[in-house]
């Protein structure tokens, strides 16, 4: 089921390179990756994983609530990161002229099936 919900969000945002549902622990649930792609989205999601940490600290330390949304956007790589709950994340990596409104929106829309099966 992960893995339908990871194809469908690559495969429907134009210029998406992989999608990654991991825990903060840094250990990799499932994990989709568009055909030709070289993306080592386990390491992405890793090294994100603690950083991940350190902006929802830093939000509830300012009183701002949860954080939900980190975008990332590096010279050659843009990374959709939605926070699940405190142990899980999703996240979408684009290429540089990929579509990350609409990744966010599917990312936004299709949390609630991730969600239901990590219960």
């Amino acid at each position: 089921m992960f893995k339908q919900v990871l194809r469908e969000v690559v495969e429907r945002t134009d210029g998406s390179i992989a999608g990654l549902l991991m825990g903060f622990d840094g250990i990799p649930v499932e994990q989709y990756v568009r055909d030709g792609s070289t993306l080592d989205v386990e390491t992405l999601g890793m090294e994100y994983s603690v950083v991940l940490t350190q902006v929802s600290d830093a939000a509830k330390s300012i009183d701002a609530g949860e954080a939900r949304e980190i975008c990332i956007h590096a010279d050659k790589l843009t990374t959709v990161i939605r926070l699940l709950n405190h142990e899980y994340f999703v996240a979408l990596a684009l290429g540089s002229k990929g579509n990350s409104g609409k990744g966010r929106f599917l990312l936004r829309t299709l949390t609630p099936k991730l969600l239901d099966e990590l219960v």
